[in-house]
């Protein structure tokens, strides 16, 4: 109950929408999608997101444990 009114809402909102001949800005919605996301994106390329971290590798490490170095914590299953 008390659903009505929104739901009444909802479909006069639906049908102005389906039936309006309201014109979209493609040249606002490019500039919008293309304008500063590309500048940003280009930016983004030019720094390695793990660069910072670099320096805190040993130089011959790999950055990895070795599997034959973990302990092996498997419980022995049932005999």
């Amino acid at each position: 109950m008390g659903r009505g009114r929104a739901k009444a809402k909802q479909a006069k909102v639906a049908r102005q929408l389906k039936y309006s001949a309201a014109r979209t800005d493609l040249e606002a919605l490019r500039r919008e999608l293309l304008g500063a996301g590309a500048d940003a994106s280009k930016r983004a390329d030019d720094h390695d997101e793990f660069e910072d971290y670099a320096d805190y590798l040993d130089a011959d490490d790999d950055g990895g444990e070795e599997l034959d170095d973990l302990p092996d914590h498997r419980s022995p299953g049932p005999s």
